[in-house]
């Protein structure tokens, strides 16, 4: 039997992202409090398939004690949701530990042949606009014959809304209106700028209103978030080294309106850890800020108000919600628009099932998970669904559509840029 190492033997050996690993894993006291709030433990019922449980499996393997290709399926069906982070009365910071522990596992792991080619597929397209665009458009052409296909393919396409919007590429800065109250730089996103462009437009002609000046930086790339969150960490920092150069310091913010993006930036801190870059990122990540929260503390500079009365049921994204602690803020600024009333979705911090490329990767649980997001929203009297991520969009429209009852979805700055165009 293979003889079992201390946590500090390994973090000798390995380096400053195991510290950080080992205060996750000795923080833990394996009281259950995230055992409610995790969705796959929801979902499937078993111990490994929680955070306590997966806590120990990673213990276990760094270790010796238990080998990777065992542990790594435990460790893969985490949504990653940060749920379990909230509900901790420990403090255990579960990111700081499940997304070094995929990275530093990478290359020991080896999956089946055809969950390999998806998996390959996934992150040479996804965080690249182009590529994605023309993917995304094979892959409508290629629905007819989805059932004949592998079946590691086929929650791929059946994902694929039934048209792919005009491109409109984004300008290189947007003056405010009147009086400016800031000056911002803006992450345009990959997947977002290809499924559904307006929404940047919406969150730039709202910022504009606003007082905003907005620059969008030309030579900016993914947010590394999809790398990262999977274990594929060369390829993260490669995105992340690209938006530290592109960004300019000389503004108030960095801002996103994709709670996936603003989170993975953030988490640019564990990323570099032991890093030459290090100092740099902490300035850099300093400044991001989701937009609804960097508007909600600027205030608005009047009421916008919707042309007639709606119920919207308010969706709070996980990577916003839980990775970032950001609750208030959208939920002030949809406060202050006319006509609107926000409804509360019961079970509301649990998971929808995308996180990120999970419904591409996992689309049996995430599957479940949004059909029972889908059926709490529909057990509101909302007309409308109202949130702040493409991902969730993208999965919770699918799910009231399967469900047969489609309501419209909305990002936040949609809707309020509707509201301002009364």
């Amino acid at each position: 039997m293979q003889h079992a190492i201390s946590i500090s033997e390994m973090t000798k050996k390995v380096g400053p992202q195991l510290e950080v690993m080992a205060r996750a894993i000795e923080t833990c006291v394996h009281c259950g409090f995230c055992l409610p709030v995790c969705p796959t433990y929801q979902v499937l019922g078993e111990e490994m398939d929680s955070p306590r449980g997966r806590i120990v499996l990673m213990k276990s393997v760094l270790e010796g004690e238990l080998n990777v290709q065992d542990v790594r399926p435990y460790i893969d069906r985490c949504l990653g949701c940060l749920g379990c982070v909230t509900a901790c009365p420990s403090g255990v910071q579960y990111g700081d530990l499940v997304m070094p522990f995929r990275a530093h596992t990478q290359k020991q792991y080896s999956r089946p042949l055809m969950i390999q080619v998806r998996h390959t597929l996934v992150h040479q397209t996804l965080p690249y606009s182009g590529r994605f665009r023309s993917a995304a458009s094979l892959g409508r052409l290629a629905r007819p014959i989805g059932k004949v296909m592998p079946k590691e393919m086929q929650g791929m396409l059946a994902l694929l809304p039934d048209k792919i919007p005009e491109a409109k590429p984004l300008p290189d800065f947007v003056p405010a209106e009147g009086t400016r109250r800031a000056r911002v730089a803006f992450l345009a996103g990959c997947v977002q700028q290809v499924l559904e462009p307006e929404i940047n437009w919406a969150t730039l002609r709202v910022l504009a209103r606003n007082g905003v000046e907005v620059v969008i930086p030309r030579g900016q790339a993914c947010c590394g978030a999809l790398p990262q969150h999977t274990g594929e960490k060369e390829q993260a920092l490669q995105f992340a080294r690209r938006n530290l150069r592109a960004f300019p310091r000389d503004v108030d913010a960095i801002i996103t309106n994709a709670a996936g993006c603003g989170s993975g930036m953030k988490e640019y801190k564990i990323l570099f850890k032991g890093l030459d870059e290090e100092e740099l990122v902490q300035e850099f990540v300093s400044k991001v800020q989701d937009v609804s929260q960097f508007l909600a503390n600027l205030g608005l500079v009047d009421s916008p108000t919707l042309p007639k009365p709606v119920k919207a049921a308010y969706h709070d994204a996980c990577h916003l919600a839980h990775a970032q602690g950001i609750t208030e803020p959208p939920r002030r600024l949809l406060s202050q628009v006319g006509n609107l009333s926000i409804v509360e979705i019961p079970d509301g911090a649990i998971c929808c099932g995308s996180a990120g490329t999970y419904n591409l990767e996992q689309p049996e649980i995430a599957a479940e998970l949004g059909k029972r997001k889908a059926q709490n929203i529909l057990n509101t009297p909302a007309e409308a669904v109202v949130l702040g991520n493409i991902g969730c969009m993208v999965q919770i429209q699918n799910h009231l559509q399967n469900l047969g009852k489609p309501l419209p979805v909305y990002h936040t700055f949609e809707l309020l840029d509707m509201a301002y165009k009364k």
